[in-house]
């Protein structure tokens, strides 16, 4: 069980790739896309009464916990486990809510679109996850790292990327004149077998050696 020194240690380190802070639960659907970036990466947790300045705000720990309720059990498919923590700073009380990194991915979380997608955790956002990145994501599920065929396209990849920083999957297209479908299937094979490394961003996503 955490304290009130616990608490403070978290919060001094701001919001990252494993923790988030909320005034308030405002929407279970809203939120329901950072537990399922928590759940689809590394698991986390999320301040409930705590500013975006690291101030508390202090808050009705049963209306927020329904709402985050609701968020894991129908706006994530599958339900993600939440665990809850309460923790008392004064006369003010603030919900500390854990998201376990599930064995069962990807999560997906509905979105304002009534569409189902999947998110992921970078640094202090939670980002839509691409096509390759749920294969990837699938592929780890299923353990399999399957021995990797260096074809001409893989060699020509691992070349280019030892010359420049990185590429783009349109660039992979473009340099080898191959469908998206095939590019993705290469980087993927690529990705879980620890050869190169894929970068999301809010703007774009690129790969590089690993």
């Amino acid at each position: 069980m955490s304290n009130a020194r616990q608490l403070y240690a978290w919060i001094e380190e701001g919001e990252h790739d494993r923790q988030d802070f909320k005034e308030t639960i405002s929407s279970s659907k809203k939120i329901a896309k950072t537990i399922g970036s928590f759940a689809n990466t590394r698991g986390g947790r999320i301040l409930v009464g705590v500013r975006d300045n690291k101030a508390i705000r202090g808050i009705k720990v049963d209306e927020e916990q329904h709402m985050l309720d609701a968020a894991a059990s129908f706006f994530c498919k599958p339900a993600v486990p939440l665990q809850y923590e309460r923790i008392e700073i004064g006369m003010k009380q603030v919900l500390v809510a854990h998201v376990p990194e599930v064995p069962q991915k990807p999560i997906y979380s509905l979105g304002d679109d009534e569409q189902w997608w999947a998110y992921i955790r970078v640094a202090d956002k939670s980002l839509l996850a691409s096509k390759t990145v749920l294969d990837v994501i699938r592929r780890e599920q299923k353990g399999s790292n399957s021995l990797i065929e260096m074809g001409s396209k893989e060699t020509g990849l691992l070349k280019y990327l030892g010359e420049n920083e990185r590429i783009t999957l349109k660039q992979f297209c473009k340099l080898m004149n191959i469908s998206p479908w095939r590019a993705r299937k290469i980087l993927v094979n690529l990705i879980t077998a620890g050869v190169i490394r894929v970068h999301t961003t809010e703007k774009a996503e690129f790969y590089t050696l690993s």
